[in-house]
């Protein structure tokens, strides 16, 4: 029965490092798409924010070390080493306090994180000259795709230099291309860059992007909350069975390990 038991914890322990690796390769996969990632809303935050960049790299290396974690938890388990048990508990350990600690610190730091976000896409905005620029190019592709202008509304933009400059030396009232709204009557324009208005109503989306990036957090929270708790859950049943396995280990047996 005991042989049973510790064959079952073994093979279980296998098992769960398998999704333990793959969730590690998930994680060090987000933390690439949120470093190089020029198509989305995230990039734009990228260029000026220090901190999104940190949090690339900690997910980047989270992810390798999750990964390598579940590859010798796996060999631990099926060659039944001690220490490789041992040190697959131990770093599992770190790795779950330190996830904890991230998710309490974005939790009690989220009001800073919002104002840091929102000062980074306004000062963006102030200086828009819609030239090739690649946050400047992502975030009319963001208004165009959320069907948004501005960050709390189109009002920002009357702080745009190039758009200022014009207002006070002449009549034309110029507006975000990227902001123009295709049910409202007016001529086709460019995707990027600013756009003249043919009268004083500038044809453009009244919601700022701020609430339509709020709503999309909001319907993808369980989606995002739920992929968390399915990595901690797999980290506590994978530091519980390797500390099973690791007591039944009464003596280790190197000469099972494979050479390579």
């Amino acid at each position: 029965m005991a042989t049973g038991c510790i064959t079952a914890t073994k093979y279980f322990l296998f098992l769960f490092n398998l999704l333990f690796f793959v969730f590690g390769g998930l994680i060090m996969g987000f933390g690439l798409w949120v470093l190089l990632d020029s198509q989305s809303f995230i990039a734009v935050l990228q260029e000026s924010s220090n901190t999104l960049n940190v949090a690339s790299y900690i997910l980047i290396g989270v992810g390798a070390l999750s990964m390598a974690m579940g590859f010798f938890g796996c060999i631990g388990a099926i060659y039944e080493v001690r220490c490789l048990l041992g040190l697959y508990f131990t770093c599992l350990l770190l790795i779950l306090i330190a996830q904890v600690t991230a998710g309490v610190l974005v939790y009690f730091q989220r009001d800073l994180l919002k104002s840091e976000m929102s000062s980074i896409i306004n000062n963006m905005l102030v200086n828009y000259t819609g030239q090739n620029r690649t946050t400047e190019h992502t975030w009319d592709y963001v208004q165009r795709t959320m069907k948004c202008c501005g960050w709390t509304g189109p009002g920002n933009w009357t702080e745009n230099l190039v758009i200022k400059s014009v207002k006070k030396n002449s009549s034309q009232t110029l507006y975000s291309c990227s902001c123009r709204n295709d049910s409202l009557p007016g001529i086709s324009i460019e995707g990027t860059g600013l756009c003249q208005s043919l009268s004083a109503d500038v044809p453009v989306y009244t919601t700022g992007c701020m609430h339509n990036v709020e709503a999309w957090l909001r319907e993808n929270c369980g989606v995002i909350l739920g992929i968390c708790v399915g990595v901690a859950v797999v980290e506590l049943l994978g530091m519980i069975l390797s500390m099973c396995l690791c007591k039944s280990v009464v003596q280790e047996d190197y000469t099972k390990v494979p050479k390579y």
